[in-house]
C-alpha cells in the first residue's frame, strides 16, 4: 500500500508541464521506474525465491537424514 501510494504521488512529476518540467519529468520517470521495479520484485520475485530455497533446503535436509539412518 505504501509503495502504491508513493507511485501515485510521483505521477505529478512524470506529467509535469511548464518551466523546469524536463528536469521534473526525468526525476519522476527514474523514481517511478525504480519504485515499480522494486514493487514487482517484492511481490513476485522474493516469495518465489523463498519457495525455491525452502524446497532446496528440504531436499538437502532429507538427503542428510537418509545418510544418518
Amino acid at each position: 500500500m505504501t509503495a502504491f501510494s508513493f507511485i501515485l504521488g510521483v505521477l505529478p512529476l512524470v506529467t509535469a508541464t511548464g518551466a523546469g518540467a524536463m528536469s521534473r519529468i526525468s526525476i519522476g520517470v527514474g523514481v517511478l521506474g525504480g519504485m515499480l521495479l522494486a514493487t514487482v520484485i517484492g511481490i513476485f520475485f522474493i516469495p518465489s525465491l523463498f519457495v525455491a530455497m525452502q524446497t532446496l533446503r528440504e531436499k538437502v535436509k532429507g538427503k542428510s537424514e537418509e545418510n544418518t539412518q
